[in-house]
């Protein structure tokens, strides 16, 4: 995606509305990725139990849906350079949105790990381009804050993940769960009837337009030597980052159950305070960058 300049202008309440929806928009998107990817691990084993699935193929599940949002956040970034924030954000979550519910109806392993990674593709695209809106519609002082903002409606969903699924998995069953995986298609129409593009978007895609062609977006990562280490430090930190976050907190659930025979709900409590914790550090974090800058309160972390 196309870097984002920084913004000294004073916002006028217009702007701070504005601002505040997009934040909603992001924040809510994310809370529904987060909700969505940990009750998988949270039903790996109903599914593999009613699907008859060895454990490298309930494995791949997670696998193949973490690959579809590593290959969502690269094509759907792109693409949002191209057509808009606000279009390819509904997009994100109305695609997440379907395969999701669609893993309800599934048959076999094949039929769902086809779902998975579909959701997988909305999911990643969603990630990044609600970041970007955000950092889009606010200031450059705020961005930190409110981006980690945008973090913690991750760990809402994790959070509400880690404790309504103890309760309703045994009454509506993996298939009931991953039904409520349709909700986020509302979502998407209020996102589209209520938020409008970043204005910062529509500045540059009309400059771009009055000069002729756009620059690949992919080809600024590399723009000249000092932005091409910056890219590439970023991406092996966030790459060791995640490996760790998602290799913990998806496989946790699991992992308690059958080694140390914690129930679903000890399990789910155990979940939960995990996030707490991580969420008063991503709350810590926003306001941290702000103030002492981006590069040493993200090394420091």
């Amino acid at each position: 995606m196309t870097a984002v300049p920084p913004s000294t202008s004073s916002p006028t309440s217009t702007q701070r509305g504005y601002a505040g929806r997009a934040l909603l928009a992001a924040v809510l998107g994310y809370a529904m990725d987060g909700f969505d990817l940990l009750i998988l691990g949270f039903m790996l084993p109903a599914i593999a139990a009613d699907l008859h699935l060895t454990s490298a193929q309930a494995g791949s599940l997670v696998t193949w849906t973490l690959i579809g949002a590593v290959a969502g956040g690269v094509l759907f970034g792109v693409l949002s350079d191209y057509f808009g924030r606000v279009r390819m954000l509904t997009w994100t979550i109305l695609l997440f949105a379907i395969f999701t519910g669609l893993c309800a109806l599934a048959r076999g392993y094949g039929d769902l790990l086809a779902y998975r990674t579909i959701a997988g593709l909305g999911l990643g695209g969603e990630f990044g381009i609600g970041m970007t809106l955000v950092a889009e519609a606010w200031p450059a002082s705020q961005r930190a804050r409110v981006s980690s903002y945008v973090g913690l409606g991750w760990q809402l969903g994790v959070l509400a993940a880690a404790l309504l699924t103890p309760l309703l998995l045994p009454v509506i069953g993996w298939r009931g769960m991953f039904a409520l995986g349709l909700v986020p298609a509302l979502v998407s129409f209020l996102v589209r009837r209520h938020v409008e593009e970043p204005s910062l978007f529509v500045e540059q895609a009309a400059h771009a337009k009055r000069h002729g062609a756009r620059k690949p977006p992919l080809r600024q990562l590399i723009a000249d030597a000092r932005t091409a280490r910056a890219s590439l430090g970023v991406t092996i930190l966030c790459s060791v980052q995640n490996f760790g976050y998602y290799g913990l907190m998806i496989w946790l659930p699991s992992y308690l159950s059958k080694t140390f025979g914690y129930s679903l709900t000890k399990s789910g409590l155990w979940t939960a305070a995990t996030v707490l914790g991580m969420a008063l550090g991503i709350w810590l974090f926003g306001i941290a960058a702000d103030r002492f800058g981006r590069k040493p309160t993200f090394l420091f972390y």
